[in-house]
């Protein structure tokens, strides 16, 4: 099942800080363009949205999951839409998925271009202070796609794969890359160069090499005061 969403921006966190987190269900059609639905907001475009974050995918399996293991976090934003997503599926997860993956979806055509790193917004958006660490722990991020050609996406369409350039470098091995062997040199090396790649998460990977360190995740996972 394909479910299309879209959410307006919105004072959000310690310091009202603008969020279009929560998106809603709509039904269609939908304009698809570089920069995502049109209609759908992102309100910090320095970390959400544009070319390389234009559509946000995130499976709805991943919903009982969280809530069986979480009984006592915001039950009210645990549903679908919830994780800020744009397309929300059944049978698709981050180990199905691989960088560079071309999608037909209504008529636009799209592909995948990272997953999700999650941030201090989670943590408000569920009311549980670890819950961007706990996403990025599980691997259960959601992906973001490019947008390769515009065009119109109606509630119901099908997401239907036709090219897999990166079959090796699905997002389960790139999450392991990123979050527990952090300075393996060989797959950091493999992930500059993979051209489908987005380019912020080829340079995330030069700078390890060259470092030999791995960058501080606190700002992003943990709430501000």
């Amino acid at each position: 099942m394909e479910s299309l969403l879209i959410g307006k921006s919105v004072p959000f966190g310690p310091k009202g800080q603008p969020s279009a987190i929560a998106k809603n269900l709509v039904s269609g059609p939908l304009k698809v363009t570089k920069l995502g639905f049109v209609d759908d907001e992102q309100a910090d475009p320095r970390h959400h949205g544009g070319p390389e974050k234009a559509l946000h995918h995130y499976a709805q399996e991943h919903y009982k999951t969280w809530s069986d293991e979480f009984p006592n976090i915001n039950a009210d934003a645990l549903k679908v839409g919830g994780f800020g997503e744009n397309i929300s599926t059944t049978g698709l997860q981050e180990q199905d998925i691989c960088i560079g993956d071309v999608f037909l979806f209504g008529t636009a055509v799209i592909q995948v271009s990272q997953g999700r790193q999650p941030c201090w917004k989670l943590n408000v958006r569920f009311s549980y202070p670890k819950m961007a660490a706990s996403v990025q722990k599980s691997g259960r991020t959601g992906w973001y796609y490019r947008v390769i050609e515009n065009g119109v996406v109606n509630q119901g369409d099908k997401l239907t794969l036709i090219e897999r350039p990166q079959p090796d470098w699905n997002l389960a091995r790139i999450q392991k890359v990123l979050y527990v062997d952090t300075l393996n040199r060989r797959d950091l090396q493999s992930l500059a160069s993979l051209g489908e790649l987005a380019e912020n998460w080829k340079v995330l990977a030069q700078k390890r090499l060259s470092r030999l360190e791995v960058e501080d995740w606190s700002r992003r996972l943990e709430t501000p005061d």
